[in-house]
């Protein structure tokens, strides 16, 4: 008899933890697809710490991206710069094995908050041996032909994804106002009206968003897209005598008009995230530019992606670079920066950052912004869903069946593509 009541007793136990386990699972919304985009992100950040939210707000190099880095300090975002390889020549195989483990630590945290790899892909997936190459921008914007822009930024998004990345930096969208800056290549047109009809290709890389999305929500059609970002918002193109990172000197009106112009079409198209530009305007550093960034970028356009700064661009906030890093931060983040292209000095950044919002100089309404920006673009993106890298995709990398159905325009620009 006693037997019998201890078993009972066992199993009315058993049933208990096992609902309590159901209640727990149901009661993490942020890890059920099922439930809206905006009650994911509130649930999630309402259990993260603050040196979780930071860990977010950081972006640093693949070289630095250990497991226990990852893990320890919460990294939210991982990019290879220029030049940056697992191996010389490496495959599809070789990139993705060395995305997906770096994921994996991203994964063994707490929370499993997966980080978000990006790269520079801006004319093919151009980093990439293998790759398939496209002309630069400067020769695309010479077609005058947005749907060409389309179908090349569908191809390089596959390209991408061939190796298990989902998140490039592109496209420009630069109006290049003097030929003098060495940047040029790297605008369509130094006519705003040619650009802004260019952005097109945001439609290719992360897909064409439905008739009825919200405005300045990012979106991502699929795995086999990519997440985009305009950049460099904004005046890179018109800097003083074309000196690169230099000073934009226009009225505002003139600055929306011409520079601005691109980036009210992307924020259309969903475009993910938006990078912020080494220049200033009218003296101002764009990376220390509240108004134009919260105000006009966030506020009046609608952007809801989050914004990312350039590589090392906070350290060039004062001259000469990091003589008061600890400014830098508090400028930059006051203004509405999401996201910080570290890619190096990350433990700094960090600490540096917890004291400020610690000590009241950042508000954690400002910390909760940036953190929220971003996990909604990374659960737009399915990441919570699919982080690893989709290895069936790697036979898309140089893919001359892909490239004709994708991009055959006859024999005009046909002798510029290739693959190296």
């Amino acid at each position: 008899m006693a037997s019998r009541m201890d078993s009972g007793l066992c199993l009315l136990l058993l049933l208990v933890v096992l609902c309590k386990c159901v209640e727990a699972t149901e009661h993490l919304k942020y890890k059920n697809p099922s439930q809206p985009i905006t009650a994911r992100v509130e649930d999630l950040l309402r259990r993260m710490t603050l040196e979780e939210k930071i860990g977010q707000m950081a972006q640093i190099e693949r070289t630095l991206a250990t497991p226990d880095v990852m893990k320890n300090y919460y990294i939210g975002s991982v990019l290879s710069g220029g030049g940056s390889v697992p191996e010389p020549k490496a495959s599809p195989a070789t990139w993705m094995n060395m995305v997906n483990e770096i994921q994996k630590g991203a994964m063994s945290t707490r929370l499993q908050i997966p980080m978000i790899y990006g790269i520079d892909a801006v004319h093919g997936h151009n980093n990439v041996y293998g790759a398939t190459i496209f002309p630069h921008n400067v020769g695309l914007g010479a077609t005058r032909d947005p749907d060409l822009a389309r179908r090349i930024g569908a191809a390089t998004a596959l390209e991408v994804r061939a190796t298990g990345i989902p998140y490039t930096f592109a496209p420009c969208v630069a109006v290049c106002r003097d030929p003098r800056w060495g940047r040029c290549y790297e605008s369509y047109s130094e006519d705003p009206q040619i650009v802004k009809a260019m952005t097109e290709i945001i439609v290719g890389l992360q897909g064409q968003p439905p008739a009825n999305s919200i405005k300045g929500m990012p979106f991502l059609a699929g795995q086999s897209n990519v997440a985009a970002c305009a950049k460099h918002f904004v005046g890179d193109g018109g800097t003083t005598n074309g000196i690169d990172e230099n000073n934009t000197v226009s009225s505002f009106k003139r600055l929306v008009n011409t520079h601005m112009t691109p980036y009210f079409d992307a924020i259309e198209k969903g475009v993910s995230t938006i990078m912020i530009s080494y220049s200033s305007w009218n003296g101002v550093k764009m990376h220390t530019n509240r108004f134009l960034i919260s105000h006009v970028l966030k506020k009046q356009l609608g952007f809801k992606g989050f914004v990312i700064s350039d590589w090392e661009a906070i350290d060039r906030i004062t001259s000469p670079p990091d003589a008061n890093y600890s400014l830098s931060i508090l400028e930059s983040v006051g203004a509405g920066i999401d996201m910080v292209m570290l890619p190096y000095n990350f433990t700094y950044f960090m600490g540096n950052l917890t004291s400020q919002v610690k000590g009241g100089f950042i508000s954690m309404n400002r910390i909760n912004d940036a953190v929220r920006r971003i996990l909604r673009v990374k659960f737009t993106m399915g990441l919570f869903e699919q982080p690893l890298a989709d290895p069936s995709l790697a036979n898309q990398l140089g893919s001359k069946v892909k490239f004709m159905q994708f991009v055959f325009i006859g024999s005009f620009l046909g002798p510029v593509f290739r693959t190296h």
